[in-house]
């Protein structure tokens, strides 16, 4: 298993306030996961997808998963499946979350910004199962399929994203697998030339 293997990855969903006549409790909700909906990177020009296949959660890790802002060990946790104040709902769908913020001032902080529209991606950090064989790569099409997750670590509301729709982690595996795709073709002429050069 490489350092590269055990890597938190992020991904980015969003996420909305509930506003409902007289509640007193400040709710938020969306999803964190989207079965089998491609999500597309593209890599100087080059497209690669990722997608998370609907039984990626059979043996997941879910106990404790904390709510949190920016996914910051710095900042309050908002909600937690422990004490039942994030519900993490697995639905034909995906992963839905449903927190109910503490009524703190950062919590209150965070609700407002929700609410206005500042703050409306969502991401998860995970970690995938390689001891299970939990992600698998089509060099064809250029996808990796998230076949099997070990561990939420956290749901978070994000503000501003490093990527859009990825992580530092997605991005290095699809560039590692670029260069592989590169090394192969460079090859592939290589012996091209010499076989050319031997009639």
């Amino acid at each position: 298993m490489t350092t590269n293997q055990v890597k938190k990855e992020h991904r980015l969903m969003e996420i909305r306030a509930v506003t409902e006549p007289e509640q007193k409790e400040m709710v938020v909700e969306g999803y964190a996961i989207r079965f089998d909906e491609p999500a597309i990177f593209d890599f100087g020009g080059e497209e690669f997808r990722e997608i998370i296949d609907k039984r990626a959660l059979d043996k997941a890790d879910m106990r404790d998963v904390p709510f949190k802002y920016n996914h910051s060990d710095n900042v309050m946790v908002m909600a937690r499946t422990r004490n039942k104040t994030l519900e993490l709902i697995r639905d034909e769908q995906g992963l839905f979350i449903r927190a109910t913020l503490a009524d703190t001032t950062a919590g209150r902080d965070l609700y407002t910004l929700i609410k206005r529209g500042d703050i409306d991606k969502m991401s998860f950090s995970f970690t995938v199962d390689y001891d299970n064989n939990g992600d698998e790569y089509d060099r064809k099409t250029r996808t990796r399929t998230i076949k099997q997750i070990k561990k939420i670590w956290d749901v978070a509301a994000v503000d501003t994203p490093a990527y859009d729709t990825t992580s530092i982690s997605a991005r290095s595996f699809f560039e590692l697998e670029r260069e592989k795709e590169r090394k192969a073709l460079d090859r592939a002429e290589l012996r091209l030339k010499l076989i050319i050069k031997t009639f």
